[in-house]
């Protein structure tokens, strides 16, 4: 007569009740709780590590593009082989286009500043000729909290210059201090190229939060620098901002159709496609790497699960005995390992986000308590530390982290199922 078999209820009470038992093993199977125990921090680990490090990869890629278009633009426009002499023109009918958000003209050029109450203090910098109407609608922190002091009322009349917050450190320079600026192109003479000069008073100081632009950006009226760079009556190139950055090739055609075909127009993805491109390629070799955090731990779980098995001998005969039936065995040590595994990816997700909501705070204290700079902004271009956390990236690595988990119970758990109960009680 056949044996009869009484199946419970898939995941109902009494395999729950069997699981959670398991998961509190005796004094004598203290190994397999420490292996569990290790799966756990292992996990927990992982998902922290793949949250934090994804938010700041992120808040870095951000914070970078934010910065960079806030100063640079999302196109530019330019003549290749003749004076840029109709640029008022141009930039009106560009501004009339449904999506551009501002057109300036501008002049753009390398020169040396020194500062004359200073022998021997000088530095290199880009010099920015715009209108002053012009820099008010930069999307950066320059006119919303980043103007360190000084005004730009006035701009355009004062024949000032605005200088980055860290260059006019670097030079030991304030607000109403003067400054020298030299460029090579000049006047030709009997001794040759005698170069361009002039002193200029500091109107204003800001601070982009960013150490490439801080330290090497300054601005000058548009006429004045029309002036000094010997261009009369011209701008190097238009740069244009558009309502949104992310679709410029889309745009490109209609900006074409605005200008006409004796322009050059470049946008912000071909100029900076290199930079763009290695963000990405570091953003995605991290997740690959970190991720292989997460794997070794649900590697733990197969082998606590595998010595379970086999400590569990006795036990799951009897309950094979008692009427339970394959599947009922195999759910149970199912449930045994994705608890573990649901239990540390819960723990890293509550950790990942306490650590992104406080990662500046805390890289202050590493700073202050080591006594070095981290996060240094004249390496990293950013002067904070930026994170960035997205809700469908941590979602997935916390959906991902539990299939790990779930799908690394599977073999032991059917191991479990497989198990002969005349077998496992023959030598008990």
């Amino acid at each position: 007569m056949a044996a009869t078999t009484t199946d419970t209820t898939p995941f109902g009470p009494f395999e729950w009740l069997v699981a959670s038992r398991y998961l509190r093993p005796r004094r004598k199977e203290g190994l397999i709780s420490v292996i569990a125990i290790f799966s756990f921090v292992g996990i927990m680990l992982g998902v922290m590590t793949l949250i934090v490090v994804m938010a700041v990869m992120n808040g870095f890629r951000h914070e970078l593009y934010n910065k960079l278009l806030g100063i640079n633009g999302h196109f530019t426009v330019s003549k290749f082989s003749e004076p840029f002499t109709d640029y008022d023109e141009t930039a009106k009918r560009i501004a009339n286009l449904p999506f551009v958000k501002s057109a300036m003209p501008l002049i753009e050029g390398q020169a040396l500043f020194t500062n004359p109450a200073q022998a021997g203090s000088s530095v290199a910098v880009y010099v920015r000729g715009m209108r002053g109407a012009d820099i008010a609608t930069l999307q950066t922190q320059f006119t919303t909290g980043g103007l360190r002091g000084g005004t730009l009322e006035g701009f355009d009349q004062s024949g000032s210059i605005a200088l980055g917050l860290r260059l006019a450190n670097s030079l030991n320079v304030g607000v109403g201090d003067q400054v020298k600026l030299v460029t090579a192109r000049g006047k030709s003479t009997i001794f040759g190229i005698k170069p361009n000069s002039k002193i200029y008073t500091v109107s204003s100081l800001f601070e982009v939060g960013m150490a490439q632009f801080d330290n090497s950006i300054a601005f000058l009226p548009l006429q004045e620098a029309q002036a000094f760079f010997e261009l009369p009556g011209q701008a190097n190139f238009i740069e244009v901002k558009v309502d949104d950055p992310e679709r410029v090739k889309a745009l490109s055609p209609a900006m074409r159709g605005a200008v006409g075909g004796h322009y050059v127009i470049n946008d912000w993805m071909m100029r900076d496609a290199s930079l763009l491109s290695v963000i990405d390629v570091e953003r995605n070799t991290m997740f690959l790497i970190l991720s292989l955090i997460v794997l070794v731990a649900t590697l733990n779980i197969i082998s606590g699960l595998m010595m379970m098995v086999k400590d569990k001998g006795r036990d799951i005969a009897i309950l094979r005995t008692m009427g339970a039936t394959p599947g009922a065995i195999m759910r149970i040590f199912l449930m045994n390992g994705a608890s573990v595994g649901f239990a540390g990816t819960l723990a890293g997700f509550v950790l990942g986000v306490i650590i992104c909501a406080n990662l500046e705070a805390i890289r202050g204290f590493i700073s202050w308590a080591t006594g070095t700079a981290v996060f240094n902004g004249d390496v990293y271009l950013l002067t904070q530390l930026p994170v960035r956390m997205n809700p469908y990236e941590t979602g997935a690595i916390v959906i991902g982290s539990f299939l790990m988990a779930l799908l690394a119970t599977i073999y032991p758990s059917w191991r479990a199922s497989r198990l002969d109960p005349v077998e496992a009680l023959r030598y008990e």
